[in-house]
């Protein structure tokens, strides 16, 4: 199948590009670069560099490459960022997701694979979190993300779009030739591995008194490839119908056990300053992922935490200086 890619040179988009050229898959990427890095797009990629606020230009990438499914990562995604910026948010995700869906639907695609995200979900009523949980965003991120969910709710009535939303959890890890490399860095895995390359002196860790069994927070972390695997199961899928998944691993890990699991990995001492809790973390966010594990059969492969890290751990050591190595 021949697949535009939006958002391919970015962290998990470049490598569903990947895993979709390993299975066989024609994919063209579309991305402006930036926040994505153009070394990051698979060489067997077509890379078009060009802008979702500009239809002009989807149009061309649609007319001249005919895609027959379209898989949408790019987007701003900072949730702190969001709440001091909200227009770039509301605004920009939104209206550049309705340039995309509006070319889609003009040049009769009928698959969509959207990005979406877990900050629907804030402070949750019951842990694991699955597709039935109450959809209360938790910052202008995810309020975006939640309408483009109803947007495409809408044109698979009003236009036969068959559509994938598939919320993450924390995306960690890496390829062999692809990890994660944003300026600025905010993921914890990353920036715990800056302390151990020496980029960084300590790790700090906000909040020590959460109700959870060392008292830091609690996250679900994914592997990139899982995801990835995830798109194309949904791909195939969407031949038959549309379809919704919370996307995480299941169990989850604290920041100390994080720490301690990177110590294990790289062998450096990682030291760490403990800080207030920050406004808006909540206490525990896990998947509750049952649902594409019955029906797509979807399994993670990277089922822990230190296979997690130790895969982003070899592709920091192999690019140290990121992509710009």
């Amino acid at each position: 199948m021949k697949v535009l890619v939006t958002g391919g040179a970015g962290y998990v988009g470049s490598v569903a590009v990947e895993e979709l050229i390993r299975a066989g898959h024609d994919v063209v990427v579309f991305d402006n670069l930036s926040q994505g890095h153009r070394a990051a797009v698979h060489p067997q990629a077509k890379l078009v560099v060009g802008d979702l606020a500009k239809p002009e230009e989807i149009a061309a990438v649609f007319a001249a490459h005919s895609p027959e499914a379209v898989m949408h990562f790019a987007a701003r995604s900072l949730v702190g960022e969001s709440m001091q910026k909200p227009f770039l948010y509301l605004g920009e995700n939104v209206v550049n997701a309705l340039n995309l869906l509006k070319a889609t639907v003009e040049h009769g695609v009928k698959r969509f694979i959207f990005s979406s995200t877990a900050n629907l979900f804030d402070n949750p009523e019951k842990i694991p979190i699955d597709e039935t949980a109450q959809i209360i965003p938790g910052s202008p991120y995810g309020e975006s993300k939640f309408i483009i969910e109803r947007m495409l709710h809408w044109l698979e009535k009003t236009h036969g779009l068959r559509f994938a939303c598939l919320r993450y959890f924390n995306a960690a890890g890496a390829t062999a030739e692809r990890g994660e490399d944003h300026h600025p860095e905010t993921h914890l895995i990353p920036l715990v591995l800056q302390v151990a390359l020496g980029k960084r002196d300590k790790i700090t860790v906000f909040g020590t008194d959460y109700p959870t069994p060392d008292g830091t927070c609690v996250r679900d972390y994914i592997h990139v490839v899982d995801l990835a695997q995830a798109h194309i199961l949904a791909l195939q899928e969407l031949d038959r119908r549309s379809c919704i998944y919370n996307l995480g691993n299941g169990s989850g890990f604290s920041v100390k056990q994080v720490v301690e699991a990177a110590r294990a990995i790289t062998g450096h001492s990682i030291p760490v300053e403990y800080g207030p809790r920050r406004p808006g973390d909540v206490a525990t966010l896990v998947a509750g992922s049952d649902k594409i594990r019955r029906e797509l059969g979807w399994k993670p492969v990277y089922a822990d935490v230190h296979s997690i890290i130790e895969s982003a751990w070899n592709w920091h050591r192999k690019f140290p200086k990121g992509y710009s190595d």
